[in-house]
């Protein structure tokens, strides 16, 4: 046999570490996979990604300089006004979580497939990214809510179920036949709300069981509120306007609950930043076979930054 000589599918690489001449180019790849995985991703939607840009590889670290509280004070004429030292307290995103890929194309599919390899292994490695990416960040969302006097956790991962109207306790928020979801929704909103947290940029993540009980809950909401299944499917966006004040985002990447509740979660951009890049991606000649071996390596670090800004809630839908 042969070695490959078609470039159909394939760019060449003139790289001195490549022994074929048919190889991907590293640096259009890695474009390839961030393009692909930035389409697809829940956490980057409702996220604050600000400090992506500062990022290069495991263990960087990024440096986030705290707002200021500033004092105010009444003033009386010939009075002293009691002046705020400001200080550069910061708060520390740490990239430290690392997910790999790596493939192998042989030559034979290389020059005798019709399919182009390139894109779909980019668009198969990129998904696989997405969805690490998005189990890890939603996990620290979830056990990122401040649980300090009022708690912004509702109910809890119990198999008792609470009556109407009833959002703390020993067990989940009943929304079959107790607590309509609307309810529940419009309490995490009012907890936002009391926290300060601007209306503007908020948005409610869950399950596809969750939608499907608030599709339930009324024809009315179906014909407002949804957009018959328009809205952005490569984000998770399930609406195009808002409902209680917030975007609408479905995910199967929402934690589970250790019984069979689900949880749902509610929050603002600001309430956590998320840092993360392609590192490298690479081609290798596989020394066993005929054939490329393309690996990639992808790191990223999540920090709740203002836990106010967040409220779970532990669902039972039986």
């Amino acid at each position: 046999m042969t070695a490959n000589t078609s470039d159909q599918n394939f760019a060449k690489s003139s790289g001195s570490n490549f022994h074929g001449t048919n190889n991907f180019l590293p640096e259009i790849y890695s474009k390839k996979v961030l393009n692909f995985f930035r389409k697809a991703s829940v956490a980057e939607a409702v996220t604050n990604t600000d400090y992506s840009g500062e990022i290069a590889g495991f263990g960087d670290t990024v440096k986030i300089i705290n707002e200021p509280t500033i004092t105010v004070d009444q003033y009386e004429r010939g009075g002293t006004i009691t002046q705020t030292a400001l200080t550069d307290a910061e708060t520390t995103l740490i990239v430290d979580t690392a997910n790999a890929f790596k493939f192998i194309v042989d030559d034979i599919e290389t020059s005798m497939s019709h399919v182009n390899f390139k894109e779909l292994a980019a668009s198969s490695a990129a998904y696989a990214l997405k969805d690490a990416f998005d189990t890890g960040v939603l996990k620290t969302m979830f056990d990122g809510a401040s649980t300090s006097s009022p708690d912004h956790t509702l109910g809890t991962d119990a198999d008792d179920n609470l009556g109407a109207g009833v959002f703390d306790g020993t067990g989940g928020v009943d929304i079959t036949s107790a607590t309509d979801p609307l309810d529940l929704m419009a309490r995490m909103a009012r907890l936002l709300d009391e926290a300060n947290v601007p209306e503007e940029g908020r948005y409610f993540v869950a399950s596809p069981a969750f939608y499907e009980q608030l599709s339930q809950s009324g024809s009315k909401l179906m014909n407002v509120d949804f957009n018959a299944g328009q809205g952005s499917i490569r984000n998770g966006l399930v609406s195009s306007g808002k409902l209680r004040g917030f975007d609408m985002y479905k995910s199967n990447n929402v934690p589970a609950a250790t019984t069979d509740n689900i949880r749902i979660l509610a929050g603002h951009m600001s309430a956590v930043s998320t840092a993360q890049t392609i590192v490298n991606t690479e081609v290798i000649r596989d020394p066993s076979s005929f054939g490329d071996i393309c690996r990639g390596l992808h790191v990223y670090g999540a920090k709740v930054l203002r836990p106010e800004a967040l409220v779970s809630a532990q669902v039972a839908l039986d």
